[in-house]
């Protein structure tokens, strides 16, 4: 089929799926095309595929259907794009890309597709584990560690280590909450050295140590970190608008002022919560 005529099917139609999608990227990208996505790499893309998982995370957390539905559109478009410069370069079309998924699936669920057993959760991704090791040959905890992308958000990769390394993890939580103990003293050691280095190791091994107290007491580090964030950018507003209403600006104030402030808004916060 002529280019003319792809743009002429897609054109007649009031309604699309997936296949149009793929032919219309293509249109795109080939001559004739945007200029804009016709000069798009990976690597140029890469932000952009970034940014638009994120903008899914917060369709999901706000719990806005609409809004979701539209994200993950623009989350597939982004898969079909990088999709197209593949098939662009002679390695991998798109419908060859879905039948690797579809094989992958179908042999990492024989509870499903095949005569394998799996009556929990637990089981499921036992099976799964041992199947993806596998099937990449990663025979020792080194190389299931080594293959956890560094490209993860920090926190969340310090937790996945450390749950990999079942061999050497903390046996509960005192004993996590002790080596944070241990590492915030060799914070305050590096600190007063005035190593730069130093301090950055060090605050480095209490941050990863805070990762691995989270996983161990059952929680997302990024997720805790994230209403941490919140809870002081909402806190944080309300002290400056105090502020502001009594004619200051907390750049003018002391220290002792701006905590009283503080922790007028924490209590105000306790019994809104409470109340």
């Amino acid at each position: 089929m002529t280019r003319e005529e792809k743009m002429d099917l897609i054109l007649k139609k009031s309604a699309y799926d997936a296949g149009d999608l793929v032919t219309i990227v293509e249109l795109l990208r080939s001559p004739g095309g945007c200029p804009w996505d016709m000069e798009q790499t990976h690597k140029s893309l890469r932000r952009d595929f970034i940014e638009e998982t994120y903008e899914v995370i917060e369709a999901i957390d706000n719990e806005d259907p609409a809004l979701l539905r539209e994200e993950l559109g623009d989350a597939l478009l982004q898969i079909v794009m990088h999709a197209r410069i593949e098939e662009e370069a002679g390695r991998a079309t798109f419908e060859e890309i879905a039948g690797d998924v579809c094989r992958k699936m179908i042999h990492r669920h024989p509870h499903v597709f095949g005569e394998g057993k799996a009556d929990s959760v637990g089981e499921v991704l036992a099976n799964w584990e041992s199947i993806k090791s596998e099937e990449k040959s990663r025979n020792t905890t080194t190389d299931k560690l080594n293959a956890i992308p560094r490209q993860l958000p920090a926190l969340m990769r310090a937790a996945k280590v450390g749950k990999k390394a079942a061999e050497m993890d903390f046996p509960n939580t005192a004993s996590v909450l002790q080596k944070m103990s241990e590492e915030l003293s060799e914070v305050r050691e590096a600190l007063d050295s005035g190593d730069a280095n130093a301090v950055l190791e060090e605050i480095g091994d209490l941050l990863f140590t805070a990762a691995n107290l989270a996983r161990k007491a059952g929680v997302e580090p990024e997720e805790a970190l994230t209403r941490a964030t919140d809870k002081f950018v909402g806190r944080f507003s309300r002290v400056e608008a105090l502020a502001l209403g009594a004619g200051a600006t907390l750049a003018d104030m002391s220290d002792g002022e701006k905590d009283v402030l503080w922790e007028q808004v924490k209590k105000a916060q306790k019994s809104e919560k409470n109340g």
